[in-house]
């Protein structure tokens, strides 16, 4: 007599349990990677809200230096102003007295017998016109002005003789620099180096 045994439910137990173990094993794994991810994804997350506060802070710190910029920019434009009004008033200042040392220089050095119709500053440059009795007259008054401490580099730009009430007379126009005795020493040792 044979035994017959039957495998078969042993088997498909067997085969029943290492399914169970194999989907066991799997939610394990997938549990696993799922909470790995969760974590990766938490301390990805914590770490950019970390940076991005970071440069929240950054961004109100670069405001406030822009702000402080600006007013800086402003500071400089408001001196660079200043310093020219102050260049302004310090050239008048030492303006001032040359005008009454040039108007004393004009009466020096007229000579006799030539007088002054107009006389026309432009910068350091005046334009000097006026009737003299005669060309040497007006040579004269040349040579004088460039004799002058205050006054340098004339030049004649126009001579014309005429008759006026039956008497010969030179009408002139000069062109001379007004300069200072300080400023003419400088240019004199400049020439002389």
């Amino acid at each position: 007599m044979s035994t017959r045994i039957n495998l078969l439910p042993w088997r498909e137990e067997r085969k029943r349990k290492r399914q169970q173990a194999f989907l066991m094993m799997l939610g394990a794994a997938v549990a696993l990677g799922g909470g790995v991810w969760l974590a990766g994804v938490g301390y990805f997350n914590h770490h950019i809200d970390h940076q991005e506060q970071r440069n929240d802070m950054l961004r109100v710190e670069i405001r406030e230096f822009d702000r402080q910029i600006a007013r800086i920019s402003e500071l400089e434009a408001t001196r660079n102003q200043l310093n020219a009004r102050m260049e302004v008033i310090q050239d008048l200042q030492r303006g001032r007295p040359q005008i009454v040392h040039m108007f004393e220089e004009m009466v020096q050095t007229l000579p006799d017998g030539l007088y002054l119709n107009t006389l026309r500053q432009q910068g350091d440059r005046l334009t000097l016109s006026g009737v003299g009795q005669s060309n040497a007259r007006v040579s004269s008054y040349m040579e004088r002005l460039e004799r002058s401490d205050w006054l340098r580099d004339s030049e004649l730009d126009v001579i014309e003789v005429r008759r006026r009430d039956g008497i010969r007379v030179s009408d002139f126009t000069v062109r001379a620099r007004q300069t200072s005795p300080s400023s003419t020493s400088a240019d004199n040792g400049e020439d002389a180096e």
